[in-house]
């Protein structure tokens, strides 16, 4: 199993910048790429980016540009660089793990780390 923590979320004027980070710990050898999801107020959840094992990042068209996901190589903590932020970014953030457990394959979710961009 794979549990995450994200940290990082606040209150930042627009055009501002946040980190957000998610510690991994439990069975992180076995995971296979980390994504982060959003879910404004009212709204289904969006994906935002999501990176490989190959280190090969993805991006909603609506973060490209401003946002970069990166990892540690062992899998450990994951991390959203927000630049740019807009007053649409606002949501809670959630960190995704995809990983393998005893031949399935499985996903985890964190808690959540809300963002609030002010215009």
């Amino acid at each position: 199993q794979v549990q995450l923590v994200e940290s990082g979320g606040g209150l930042v004027q627009a055009g501002g910048s946040l980190r957000l980070s998610c510690a991994a710990s439990g069975s992180i050898s076995s995971i296979v790429a980390m994504a982060w999801d959003r879910q404004a107020p009212g709204k289904q959840r969006e994906s935002v980016a999501m990176i490989q094992s190959d280190g090969e990042a993805i991006y909603s068209d609506s973060v490209k540009g401003r946002f970069t996901i990166s990892r540690d190589n062992a899998w450990n903590t994951l991390y959203l660089q927000m630049n740019s932020l807009k007053p649409e970014d606002t949501a809670v953030y959630h960190c995704i793990a995809d990983y393998f457990y005893s031949g399935d394959s499985r996903a985890s979710w964190g808690q959540g780390t809300r963002v609030v961009v002010s215009s």
